[in-house]
């Protein structure tokens, strides 16, 4: 409860300071843009004490000071007088109607996914969805390990090495758990807040680019009912099965069976698929792929959003320049980004870059100085996070930026395996070849959004920013929300031009069912996910972890993903899995041979224990499966301290009776 108050509190705070800066703007975006504020606040105060007091509830209840200071200066220092506070009048209640109709559902849909795919209480186990299945741990890891942490923060699985992965959509949850909030609703709580903010804001942005309201809900739908033209391969001759389980799995079986494979099997939805050498299908649901498993997305678009509304609203629909306090509170914005998503940072500056040219052209100059305002503070916040903790890990690694054209169509550079416009066309579905026919008319309102969003576009067709060159899709999802609203008016114009043609509801409808056939079978196939991650014995163990070792203690123990002890109960461990840490940047061998050694042989190896200051050695199902381990020798010299109901897992103190 006294989270959810915590919370509140900068919800309002960041409500009151939107409302003194832009009053002009209309309620419902006053709202909006206040919510993501307060929440990008509450990220950034308390951590920004936690350098003087950890993060701890100390830092917390200082963290208030200056956020009454920031609304204290809002309203008596900056407050924009001149211009009259906006009422709710019609527009606002023809948008509310269609966030009614649209963002609502959408936001439900993300609630019971979130319910459903982080650690739910299944008699006595806890289980998650398919795509949460590889990501969730280390997200659990890092919300439980920053309690009372240390700033700057290291990893939890990687004691020593400083934590630059973007941490503070996690830091988020971790602040609701210092307040009493468990693990489970400290994450699931905050990232449905932030969907409600990232549907109903993106609704808010096309209705602020678009002229219909009908553009606003399609482009809604193309953005996050995505999925491409991949449905056609699993309803191909279906009454003929021309593959097996490991072969062509798509048009394996027949009818039923099809279907089956599709909402049963593990990544069979013809959006994302498993087998991405054979299909190629590689444009995830946004939703389920991408909001639900990735934190840090989630939290960076909660913000990237309204930094882009203030930059379209701003910059480029006012050719005489944007409002210096307006532009000060983007730059603020978007400065606090770099820690809480990179790429929509990199993103932002992607587009920012393309509509500063577009914009100084139009204007010949005149409008220099809201961009330098904006620009200038972004820059000078941001610059700290890129230089101590991005530029410092990946400088000297070749394996974060790289050429290679045509992203994962291209994989290693080795050849394309799609013709380059039918991958975008499979992949995106028709909304794609929509998009190219509007930039074909002469439409200036559509070129100018095209100017900024193609600078993404082309970049990420040309660099990969990461080991993991799929990562780059986190780009071009920000390029295809700009692009919706264009796709979607261009629908819309097509669909009015064909007024008098009684077949058109028949031919929308069918279009309808091509742009939206594949995202809905992977949100289907996401709802009925259903899978166990930690069974009795860990939660046993997770639980003993938490109640009676101190609170950042070390634990030897194998490189699994499933890890109760860093996962649930946030402790260190010795070193964690390559899934996650091989695409940060780090070679793991030296940590991963001297964990073998100690287990087969802790006697001859308790300098180990000391290397990484160990506080206790766990041996459980991972351990006996992947290690050699004298069993007799840990009994002899290590106390047991636990040991669970079933006898799968026990806990030594790593003290030896020689000490």
């Amino acid at each position: 409860m006294l989270g959810i108050v915590y919370l509140l509190v900068y919800l309002l705070g960041g409500y009151a300071i939107i409302r003194a800066l832009l009053p002009g703007q209309r309620p419902l975006t006053r709202i909006w843009l206040g919510a993501s504020l307060g929440i990008l606040l509450m990220m950034w105060l308390p951590a920004l004490l936690a350098f003087l007091f950890r993060f701890s509830i100390r830092a917390h209840m200082l963290a208030l000071i200056p956020l009454c200071a920031l609304v204290l200066a809002s309203h008596f220092c900056l407050r924009d007088k001149k211009t009259p506070v906006k009422p709710f009048g019609d527009q606002d209640r023809r948008l509310m109607i269609l966030l009614a109709c649209v963002a609502l559902p959408l936001t439900a849909l993300g609630a019971y996914l979130q319910f459903t795919h982080v650690i739910r209480p299944v008699d006595g186990t806890l289980h998650v969805g398919q795509s949460t299945y590889g990501d969730l741990p280390l997200h659990l890891g890092i919300i439980s390990s920053l309690r009372n942490a240390a700033f700057p923060p290291d990893y939890s699985i990687l004691p020593g090495e400083r934590l630059v992965y973007p941490f503070l959509m996690d830091s988020f949850s971790t602040s609701l758990m210092l307040f009493g909030m468990g693990l489970r609703w400290a994450a699931v709580l905050p990232a449905t807040l932030m969907m409600a903010l990232v549907f109903g804001g993106y609704m808010i942005l096309a209705d602020r680019i678009a002229e219909k309201r009908g553009v606003v809900v399609l482009a809604a739908l193309f953005l996050f009912i995505n999925g491409g033209l991949g449905f056609l391969y699993s309803i191909d001759t279906l009454g003929v099965s021309n593959g097996s389980g490991d072969l062509n799995p798509l048009q394996a079986g027949t009818w039923g069976e099809r279907l089956n494979t599709i909402l049963q099997g593990w990544y069979q939805t013809p959006a994302n698929h498993a087998d991405f050498t054979y299909y190629n299908l590689r444009w995830s649901n946004i939703i389920v792929d991408m909001f639900i498993p990735q934190r840090t997305f989630l939290g960076g678009w909660c913000i990237l959003l309204p930094c882009v509304y203030l930059l379209y609203d701003g910059f480029m629909d006012r050719p005489g320049g944007a409002d210096l306090r307006q532009a000060a509170l983007l730059g603020a914005m978007a400065g606090g980004l770099p820690l809480l998503h990179t790429h929509s940072f990199l993103a932002l500056g992607l587009l920012s870059a393309g509509w500063i040219v577009y914009d100084l052209i139009r204007s010949r100059g005149k409008t220099l100085l809201p961009w330098a305002v904006y620009g200038g503070i972004a820059c000078l916040l941001a610059a700290p996070q890129l230089f101590l903790w991005t530029f410092r890990h990946t400088t000297g690694n070749s394996g974060f930026v790289r050429l290679q054209f045509n992203w994962v169509n291209n994989s290693g550079g080795y050849g394309l395996r799609d013709g380059y416009l039918w991958f975008w066309i499979k992949n995106i579905g028709l909304p794609a070849l929509l998009l190219i026919l509007s930039l074909v008319d002469k439409n200036k309102k559509r070129r100018m959004i095209a100017s900024g969003a193609f600078v993404i576009f082309l970049v990420s067709e040309f660099v990969l920013f990461q080991p993991n060159e799929y990562d780059n899709n986190k780009l071009f999802y920000v390029w295809w929300a700009l692009c919706s609203v264009l796709a979607a008016d261009y629908a819309a114009e097509i669909f009015h031009r064909l007024r008098g043609l009684r077949s058109r509801y028949v031919l929308a409808g069918i279009t309808a069912v091509c742009c939206f056939a594949t995202g809905t079978l992977s949100i289907a196939r996401e709802c009925v996910s259903d899978y166990e991650m930690f069974n009795r014995g860990a939660v046993e163990t997770a639980s003993f972890v938490e109640e009676n070792t101190p609170e950042h203690s070390t634990f030897m123990c194998w490189t699994q993903h499933i890890n109760p002890v860093s996962a649930l109960a946030g402790r260190d461990i010795v070193c964690g899995p390559d899934l996650w840490l091989y695409w940060h940047g780090y070679d793991l061998s030296s940590r991963q041979s001297d964990i073998r050694a100690f287990y087969a042989d802790p006697e001859g190896s308790r300098g180990i224990l000391e290397k990484y200051g160990v506080d206790y050695i766990l041996v459980g199902d991972y351990e006996r499966s992947n290690l050699q381990i004298d069993s007799e020798a840990l009994e002899r010299l290590y106390p047991l301290v636990f040991e669970s109901q079933w006898g799968d897992t026990r806990i030594y103190q790593a003290v030896s009776g020689d000490d």
